[in-house]
């Protein structure tokens, strides 16, 4: 690529080497959801791999099924969705895991910070109340609960906690309330943190400090993170590895230094020419051509291909397998870009 693509963002410019093995390992995961005229599969062969300290950002427009995803790890999929394949928690599959063990494990183990703190939080407790239920749960004693509750609000920037801790979400604004659910994911002290576009809604400089609070939590506490978002910037800012979701398929994973500075699918591409701030300050948008794909009416072969300036003939009637390009990278494409 010219250099003019490339990512300026120094927390993308290189990767961080993994030290640890995955604490979660999904295999073959496939998502149904029952539709008017029968199961629509939403999520459809899914592996990917989410190390102990790392951030793994899972990636792509609406309807690709990264969400989907994020939520059949914590056990939270609407009803009647039928799933397959293996997630494997610390040798553990989720999948076949008894309720009252996923249970459990939510918050302690897995923890999830929901796109849409105003609506997941409950209006009639107070903020202390709801970012110390799991302590409270756990046995703590109620005067050790409001310490360590207080200092929680401390630690996610939320000022004068020994006084917000006693008031409710509709006295927080939209940054306080989305610090307020990363401190209940705190809560938990949980190994992995699944995150389903934490940004979404809130103004720029109010983003840029959940994404430090973010960087500063996986630095300091050795958490995972699962990223769910849309937005490219929030990735080259946030995610050590990413995957690329089209139409509830997997079509990239690498690094975010080589994602972002060398797409090998043509999807990853023109994502990220779309997106000006991604490249750098003088290049210029181009818009991705069509509509994405609906898991519901996926075209044959490669989904992508419809809106592809590269399909030829193949592309349009064979899947394309996922396979390894390089070490760590792979790419489901038949003509995948030089990396």
């Amino acid at each position: 690529m010219s250099q003019s693509s490339r990512v300026t963002d120094s927390a993308a410019a290189e990767p961080r080497p993994s030290q640890e093995a995955p604490l979660l390992r999904i295999e073959h995961l496939s998502i149904d959801l029952p539709g008017q005229d029968g199961p629509v599969r939403v999520v459809d062969d899914v592996s990917f791999t989410v190390a102990a300290g790392r951030t793994t950002g899972l990636i792509g427009e609406s309807g690709s099924g990264k969400t989907m995803t994020a939520t059949a790890v914590i056990g939270l999929l609407p009803p009647g969705a039928a799933v397959s394949g293996r997630m494997l928690w610390q040798g553990e599959d989720l999948v076949t895991m008894p309720e009252q063990d996923r249970r459990r494990l939510r918050g302690r183990g897995i923890a999830m910070i929901f796109q849409d703190p105003q609506a997941a939080l409950d209006p009639t407790q107070t903020i202390g109340r709801q970012v110390g239920e799991i302590l409270r749960r756990g046995g703590m004693p109620a005067k050790e609960v409001r310490r360590t509750v207080i200092d929680l609000l401390d630690r996610v920037g939320i000022p004068d906690p020994e006084t917000r801790h006693a008031q409710f979400p509709h006295q927080y604004s939209g940054g306080l309330r989305q610090r307020a659910m990363v401190a209940t994911a705190l809560a938990g002290s949980p190994r992995l943190i699944l995150a389903d576009e934490p940004t979404t809604a809130l103004d720029v400089t109010v983003q840029a400090r959940i994404l430090a609070l973010l960087r500063r939590i996986r630095d300091e506490e050795g958490t995972a993170m699962l990223l769910v978002s849309h937005d490219l910037r929030v990735m080259a800012h946030v995610a050590d590895e990413v995957v690329v979701m089209y139409a509830g398929r997997i079509c990239e994973i690498g690094s975010g230094h080589e994602v972002f500075n060398s797409p090998a699918h043509p999807y990853t591409r023109a994502l990220v020419v779309s997106v000006p701030a991604v490249r750098s300050k003088t290049a210029i948008a181009e818009p991705l051509p069509g509509s994405p794909a609906s898991p519901a009416e996926r075209p044959s072969g490669c989904p992508f291909h419809p809106r592809c300036a590269k399909a030829q003939d193949r592309c349009g009637s064979e899947v394309p397998k996922m396979r390894q390009i390089a070490a760590g990278r792979q790419v489901a494409c038949h003509f995948p870009e030089e990396t």
